[in-house]
């Protein structure tokens, strides 16, 4: 099984950006689809974006609706890391970021369906 590590988070100001990785320790992580999901205090856990497995430098990739744009999530398979580039931050961005993994049939938008999950690292916007 996949084991995740979050980084990256941090406070910045409206209009901001910040770089999260996901790092990934085990074998085949070219295998997994990978999530990123986000959860603001009293508020369920939401999906911002995923990406499908393979090698290549190819990887179709989703995003929930409320990125628009700002957010891009990538792979690096060699480093067994996923990134999740944010720009244009608004404070309503502000959560907790948590990266998943599962094996990649269907939709990658319900947590549900992830097996692996990193501890989360900490967003925080200020306006």
């Amino acid at each position: 099984q996949v084991q995740l590590v979050e980084s990256g988070g941090g406070l910045v100001q409206a209009g901001g950006s910040l770089r999260l990785s996901c790092a990934a320790s085990g074998p085949s992580f070219s295998s997994y689809a990978v999530g990123w999901f986000r959860q603001a205090p009293g508020k369920e856990r939401e999906f911002v974006a995923a990406i499908r497995s393979g090698e290549g430098t190819f990887h179709r990739t989703y995003y929930a609706d409320f990125v628009q744009g700002r957010f891009t999530i990538s792979r690096d398979n060699a480093k067994k890391t996923v990134y999740l580039q944010m720009n244009s931050l608004k404070p309503e961005d502000t959560a907790v970021y948590y990266c998943a993994s599962r094996y990649d049939t269907g939709p990658l938008h319900d947590a549900q369906e992830y097996d692996s999950w990193g501890q989360g690292t900490q967003v925080t916007v200020s306006s």
